[in-house]
């Protein structure tokens, strides 16, 4: 079917092109002339277009960064080769990155991302030379500026989730309780068949029997009770350093 379906394609194709191209040369030669010119004429424009994408001169004008060869990006400049410490600017704070847009945000993670494993190569170069690595903070900058990025990013990504769904949380699901009387937050999750007939999800047992009720309510008192303790304990060495030190806790209340 599919080898009739191309062979007719084939066939109007050329009786197309016969058209435009045969004419009589009897009645009209200026009119085929004039089509053999436009032929060899879109030839030869075809042959320009197909050199000039292949040609190395205009690879740049597809490129939106400066172009590096080999495992260059995997290193530092050349310029900060053998120097104990190497000048960088402070992370980004979630404060400016709250304010950029998300395709500013999207381009920011690759740069930080590029950035970190340069700086662990350089890490590793390091080790095995048994050298001190230049301006080790950089590492630790970049990983706060991740980590902060990250944030923001979720904080958006909950703000749309609530406005559309109403949901608080990226995976739904609801507080329940185990057979040990313990409560706990269960995530959804799709399962081929359904709930009653998965042996699996039954052998959870998401209730609480019957007589682990009264080991739950003493559970909770003991937990209380502890938590009753530890503040009057907190508060009897607060007495006993105020008694020790009156000077130093007068001043601190004063500030």
């Amino acid at each position: 079917m599919a080898a009739a379906v191309t062979s007719r394609l084939t066939a109007a194709v050329c009786r197309q092109f016969q058209r435009v191209v045969t004419v009589s040369s009897h009645t009209q030669p200026q009119y085929a002339t004039q089509a053999s010119s436009k032929f060899h004429s879109c030839q030869r424009r075809q042959m320009y277009d197909s050199w000039w994408f292949r040609s190395s001169m205009n690879d740049r004008a597809l490129h939106t960064s400066c172009v590096r060869k080999g495992l260059e990006d995997f290193f530092d400049l050349p310029e900060n080769w053998g120097e104990q410490t190497v000048k960088s600017g402070a992370p980004w704070t979630a404060k400016q990155l709250r304010v950029k847009s998300n395709e500013d945000l999207h381009k920011l993670w690759y740069v930080f991302l590029k950035e970190k494993n340069m700086l662990l190569t350089l890490e590793q170069e390091a080790k095995r030379q048994r050298l001190p690595m230049p301006s080790p903070e950089r590492l630790k900058k970049v990983e706060r500026s991740i980590m902060r990025l990250d944030t923001v990013v979720k904080e958006r990504e909950d703000s749309l989730r609530l406005l559309q769904t109403g949901q608080e949380r990226g995976r739904p699901g609801e507080w329940r309780r185990n057979v040990f009387g313990k409560t706990f937050w269960y995530r959804f999750r799709e399962h081929p068949i359904p709930w009653y007939l998965n042996s699996r999800y039954k052998r959870r047992r998401f209730f609480e029997p019957s007589h682990v009720a009264p080991y739950t309510r003493l559970s909770l008192e003991k937990y209380l009770r502890s938590k009753i303790r530890k503040e009057k304990r907190e508060n009897r060495n607060q007495k006993r350093l105020a008694a020790m030190f009156p000077k130093k806790t007068a001043l601190a209340s004063d500030h």
